[in-house]
């Protein structure tokens, strides 16, 4: 603990954000870095607490306070080692992790948490800024081949894990470019993609092979991949995508989130719409209105994209009520993750944000298109002890729509295909079923991240790829030098 009394001299400071006026020109990143004198004083409110809650609260189980005591001493470097100890991809988490660790810091009790996700990102940006973080291949090879299904977060972390063990690893990605839903998912302003590329060059020089345009079980036989590998392992994401099922629903106009958010991102690469896994059709908000069916992260990507594309008016709605401004003991007691509102730079950037709305049905414009959307307002009542939603009496009304996006969640994995050419047993909520060792129902074949918990939070994603790699290497080699840390 580097300064006793640093939590009480100094307030909590995050990144400032650069004004909406500018920032809704382009796609550049919303935060800009703090000084590292800032820096230093806020890891100074680290109490170096005798239980450190923030360790516990992140799935990566981060040595959160070292490193906060290390930037307030000013070793970088140092902070740097420590930091990548248990997290594969700071520069990544940094950026879009929500930070169930500051929700979980015991400061946050009666004040603010440590800016613990700012400190975080400016450790590893100082990493590459300064040259520190380069490849390092592993210093011999096993001779035991895996394959790695899926580019995001899970695989990628598995793949680094499983490298350094000194398996041959091969990733299989089935979109043009390696990242998935880092690269896809995330709009620019949220996440450079410089910061995927980055890495992406740095694994290649480490012996990961990436193989793009791979469909597993479409274009590339299931059985060719456990034929030429020891171990396959499935960490393709849950990416069916929810929809909603009201009449109207194939009207021209309404989109799934998912279909939307990967086209700005890949026009700023340098690409075109009409990738293998996105819709032909260009979706574009400028001069539309937009409705944004969602409470979401993703409901709020989309918001801050159809800003940035001129879009009339832009309207969120969500079928729950407004949360409360503040956590509440009743609904999530520290130190769990609050049940408050939460709410995102694209937020303050315009549009207008609803509460407890019923979206009853699309309305035609005669030709084919959604022109509103006819919704009703929400009363959560307590019924038989349940509180139950019920249509506000004479609430009905329409919200002008010329382009709807779908964005209420994901269903788990996509069954199609790979799922079920290999035959896979799933579990009650269709995710893939998998022992305490990640194995899933089929010999040599494993499955960790959100294709086996379901949607989760880009830390899951890593710490699932970590721990999957540890179980994969003990599987090939009978023991396992990799880090473990049993999480489910």
């Amino acid at each position: 603990m580097g300064k006793p009394t640093g939590f009480k001299e100094y307030s909590r400071e995050t990144a400032t954000r650069r004004p909406v006026g500018l920032r809704i020109l382009d796609w550049e990143e919303v935060y800009l870095p703090l000084s590292e004198k800032t820096l230093k004083e806020q890891g100074a409110r680290c109490m170096d607490c005798g239980v450190p809650f923030c360790n516990n609260g992140c799935p990566l189980g981060n040595k959160i306070p070292d490193w906060n005591d290390l930037v307030y001493r000013g070793q970088w470097r140092e902070a740097l080692e420590s930091l990548l100890s248990t997290n594969n991809f700071p520069e990544w988490t940094g950026r879009i992790c929500p930070a169930p660790c500051e929700e979980a810091c015991v400061l946050a009790i009666t004040d603010k948490p440590v800016a613990i996700k700012t400190i975080e990102q400016a450790i590893v940006d100082k990493g590459f800024e300064m040259g520190w973080i380069v490849a390092r291949p592993p210093a011999s090879r096993t001779g035991k081949k895996v394959a790695v299904v899926g580019s995001g977060p899970t695989g990628l972390a598995a793949a680094q894990q499983l490298n350094r063990a000194g398996h041959l690893v091969t990733v299989f990605e089935r979109s043009d470019r390696p990242g998935g839903l880092l690269l896809y998912g995330i709009p620019d302003f949220k996440m450079d993609k410089r910061t995927v590329d980055r890495r992406i060059k740095l694994m290649e020089a480490e012996g990961i092979t990436f193989k793009c345009h791979a469909n597993i079980g479409v274009n590339v036989p299931v059985d060719e991949l456990r034929r030429e590998f020891d171990a396959v392992l499935l960490a393709a994401g849950a990416c069916k995508a929810r929809d909603i099922d009201i009449p109207g629903r194939d009207l021209k106009g309404i989109h799934l989130a998912m279909s939307y958010l990967p086209q700005p991102t890949k026009k700023n690469l340098g690409g075109s719409v009409g990738d293998v896994i996105f819709e032909q059709q260009h979706i574009h908000a400028e001069g539309k209105n937009v409705v944004i069916i969602g409470g979401g992260d993703t409901a709020a990507d989309c918001l801050g994209s159809a800003h940035r594309q001129k879009a009339a008016s832009v309207t969120q709605i969500n079928i729950y009520p407004r949360p409360p401004e503040q956590r509440t003991a009743e609904m999530a007691p520290w130190p769990y993750w609050p049940a408050k509102l939460h709410s995102w730079p694209a937020h303050e950037e315009g549009g207008n944000r609803e509460w407890a709305i019923h979206t009853k049905h699309f309305v035609d414009d005669g030709h084919g298109n959604v022109k509103a959307i006819r919704c009703a307002r929400l009363e959560y009542k307590n019924i038989f002890d349940r509180r139950t939603a019920v249509e506000a009496p004479d609430s009905e009304f329409d919200i002008p729509c010329d382009l709807c996006l779908v964005a209420i969640g994901f269903a788990g994995p996509e069954k199609e295909g790979m799922v079920e050419q290999l035959g896979l047993a799933l579990d009650v909520r269709g995710n893939i079923a998998v022992g305490a060792n990640y194995a899933t129902s089929v010999p040599d074949v494993f499955a960790a991240g959100d294709m086996r918990r379901g949607q989760s939070l880009v830390v899951w994603a890593i710490s699932e790829g970590r721990q999957a790699a540890q179980a994969i290497d003990t599987a090939l080699m009978g023991r396992s030098d990799l880090p473990h840390l049993k999480l489910f």
